[in-house]
């Protein structure tokens, strides 16, 4: 058994070596959103050995059993170097008998800042595929419940997703156990994914400064959503059922219940109990606030919950935010486009501070940029870079892109084509793609021209820019000095 100062000591250097890397991994720059999780994460579980160690130490540090007591005492006493000889002698033959035991020091555990492959793993893990690492919420599940309650507003997702935290817009009658299980539910996944995507947050603060804020709105009676109810508006003391403990609105309703056999078998065991006679003279205002008060205890926990859950959306603001522009633009794509946009998510980038070493990772062969890396997916997205355009005249070459395809014909290419099929590369043979198309188009121009028209007129020049003429009135801009 080891010793117990020896214990503390080695606990006590691990606290103060946690403490160094906590502001170690607040030193780096984390440059992605990845990066910025596990920094995160990292220093959470740090925190929380910093937590374990503390309370260990308080364990040791009171000394119920009176053991550290007991050591001092003994090092401390008229046989100091005996208890030393002793010592020194357990730990010769321990390494006598264990000569190649290698001994790790515990700050080699903390001069490594780069997460292992087991902390990457964990944290793909712990966030799903709609959730696409901590950036967007996935409420489905949540609405899906919402859907099935009753006499509430039905709403599309994302519809749910902007009117989700008003709680006030609903009635109060048509908050039941079904919808407090409904706000259980959301609360739960707001706070599970509070702790995935901000690890360091406190949530007993986040719960302390809710239990506050509603606290003095439900006393004041302004909370929104849960009114106060007044004296005037409390329900008739006449309507209820003092057997029963039960509260009617209608006359119509009440007087159908004293006729049923449940009313009468609680009638019944009221009168025949031992303190039926005590129960009978009680004020029947009384029983009638006590049983309100009961009954008021689920609405309480109902507003509490609605506190909480606008508090953490208000924490989570923007990836709220973040989410509805993403269900919004997700709508507007095809199958296709959401399976690329998919195979780029699970793609990510890893920089690298040496530029030696940065690879470029290109799966989806999206064109460089100026600065030799692929462009970003919304531009190539904007400028229709995926479609693609086949011309035959230039040998069936691929051009990607409407920009591309509309300046190709007035390019060396094209040209080339069209003046290996005999036809003038004019205005009129934009568009035309097929050679077909283009002869039998020469071929109808050629035939609506008059029989009289002039050579000069039929034939044609190209400038130096590319630019084709007929022989008139290439003569007439060469002898104006235009080209």
């Amino acid at each position: 058994m080891d010793s117990i100062l020896e214990t503390q000591r080695r606990q006590h250097e691990e606290v103060d070596r946690l403490e160094q890397a906590i502001v170690d991994q607040f030193m780096l720059n984390p440059k992605t959103h990845k990066e910025r999780l596990l920094q995160e994460h990292t220093v959470a579980g740090y925190l929380d050995r910093i937590s374990g160690r503390s309370k260990e130490l308080e364990i040791l540090y009171k000394d119920e059993d009176e053991s550290r007591k007991k050591e001092m005492e003994a090092m401390s006493g008229s046989n100091e170097f005996g208890e030393f000889y002793e010592r020194l002698k357990k730990i010769k033959e321990h390494h006598r008998k264990y000569p190649n035991d290698t001994v790790e020091p515990m700050e080699l555990e903390f001069m490594d800042h780069k997460p292992s492959e087991a902390q990457i793993a964990a944290l793909e893990e712990m966030f799903s595929g709609e959730e696409s690492g901590g950036r967007y919420l996935d409420l489905h599940e949540v609405h899906e419940q919402y859907m099935n309650l009753k006499s509430l507003k039905r709403t599309n997702y994302l519809g749910y997703l902007s009117e989700f935290t008003l709680f006030e817009e609903i009635e109060r009658k048509d908050k039941n156990a079904n919808y407090q299980e409904y706000l259980n539910s959301l609360r739960s996944y707001l706070e599970g994914f509070l702790k995935r995507v901000k690890a360091l947050s406190n949530m007993d603060e986040i719960k302390t400064e809710a239990q506050q804020e509603f606290d003095s709105k439900w006393a004041e009676g302004s909370l929104p959503g849960w009114p106060k109810i007044d004296q005037e508006d409390a329900p008739p003391t006449d309507l209820f059922c003092v057997a029963c403990k039960k509260q009617y609105a209608k006359d119509t309703v009440y007087n159908a219940h004293l006729t049923s056999k449940k009313h009468i078998k609680a009638a019944a065991q009221l009168a025949s109990s031992a303190n039926g006679a005590a129960n009978g003279s009680e004020s029947i205002s009384d029983a009638q606030s006590r049983v309100l008060a009961e009954k008021a205890k689920p609405e309480q926990e109902m507003a509490f919950t609605e506190v909480m859950i606008k508090h953490l959306a208000e924490i989570l603001k923007q990836q709220i935010s973040d989410t509805k522009e993403n269900v919004e633009r997700r709508q507007t794509l095809t199958g296709r486009e959401r399976d690329l946009e998919l195979e780029a998510e699970q793609v990510e980038l890893e920089e690298s501070d040496s530029e030696d070493e940065e690879k470029v990772y290109n799966p989806l062969k999206l064109p460089l940029g100026w600065d030799g890396k692929p462009i970003p997916y919304w531009l190539y997205k904007l400028h229709g870079l995926g479609v693609e355009y086949s011309c035959e005249i230039c040998g069936n070459f691929v051009y990607k892109g409407r920009k591309a395809f509309d300046k190709h014909f007035q390019e060396w290419r094209h040209a080339h084509g069209m003046r290996c099929l005999g036809i003038p590369n004019t205005r009129q043979f934009h568009e035309i793609v097929g050679i077909e198309d283009a002869l039998a188009l020469w071929k109808k121009i050629k035939g609506s021209k008059p029989e009289g028209s002039k050579k000069d007129q039929i034939e044609e020049f190209e400038d130096s820019e590319g630019n084709v003429f007929n022989k008139k009135t290439y003569e007439d801009l060469k002898r104006q000095g235009l080209i």
